[in-house]
């Protein structure tokens, strides 16, 4: 194609997915067009126009999940933000296990999944904090995220070693099996087990039969607008258990005169009791 995306062609992209998945790139032109250029001529597509048409039109999905697909950007690793983890077994699973000692069920969701890191380093918190008790309670954790492309990666749970280097050496020997020579570690059966990696747009109606205790949705609100945002934080709230926590990227802010969260420090809320 070789030519530059117009103003019409970037706002229809723009407004499509703003409106499909609260995803607000009104000033990154230069990065849609960056992300999309070779895919779309590739495609065989004369302008974005045309192809935007065949995004719409494809009854079967495929087209807008590979849209999402290039658009959201998944950047993560393990140990990322390490201090929320240090405070979750600190502070937060002593308290929970001592509130929830009856049904020993707790219900954990990673709201921004990505390619697996977050959730799997949950899963080896709990098994370590809960040691030999572990297996008379349930704590599986919900992973979801907007693109299909890096969920497939979560699945397979296979990384590099320099992507594992930086975890607890117990956990990697105990959690981590060599694959393809000693070049890539595995997520072993016994974690993978703990964690369900589903697609979900966090703009849709919250499908949660039962309320959450802990809540990771971390660096993915930089992408929402303020509006989008604070709707998302109200739908959090009240999908969340009383005294339940939110962990958010360290960089990012929620708007506490909208939502009535108790900041317990930046980055970690906690909904109120009562």
């Amino acid at each position: 194609m070789g030519k530059l995306m117009t103003e019409d062609e970037f706002q229809r992209i723009y407004r499509h997915v703003k409106t499909r998945y609260g995803i607000d790139m009104e000033r990154k032109k230069e990065i849609v067009q960056g992300r999309l250029e070779n895919y779309v001529q590739t495609g065989g597509y004369t302008t974005y126009q045309e192809y935007m048409n065949a995004v719409e039109l494809d009854y079967t999905g495929k087209l807008e999940r590979e849209l999402v697909n290039l658009l959201t950007t998944n950047h993560t690793f393990f140990m990322r933000e390490f201090d929320h983890f240090e405070y979750l077994k600190r502070m937060v699973l002593p308290e929970l296990k001592q509130r929830e000692e009856k049904n020993r069920d707790l219900c954990i969701w990673c709201g921004a999944a990505s390619t697996g890191q977050e959730p799997y380093m949950l899963a080896m918190l709990l098994k370590d904090f809960f040691g030999l008790e572990h297996e008379h309670w349930d704590t599986k954790v919900l992973a979801t995220d907007i693109s299909t492309q890096v969920l497939e990666q979560a699945v397979r749970g296979i990384y590099e070693e320099n992507q594992i280097s930086v975890l607890p050496e117990h956990w990697k020997r105990r959690f981590l099996r060599p694959v393809n020579g000693g070049t890539q570690y595995e997520i072993s059966a016994e974690i993978k087990e703990e964690v369900l990696f589903r697609q979900f747009n966090l703009m849709d109606t919250f499908p949660f039969k039962r309320r959450m205790h802990i809540i990771f949705l971390r660096n993915v609100m930089i992408y929402f607008d303020k509006e989008t945002k604070r709707q998302l934080v109200q739908k959090v709230y009240d999908c969340m258990e009383p005294g339940g926590y939110l962990f958010i990227g360290q960089t990012e802010t929620i708007d506490k005169t909208s939502v009535p969260f108790e900041m317990i420090r930046p980055s970690i809320f906690r909904k109120r009791e009562g």
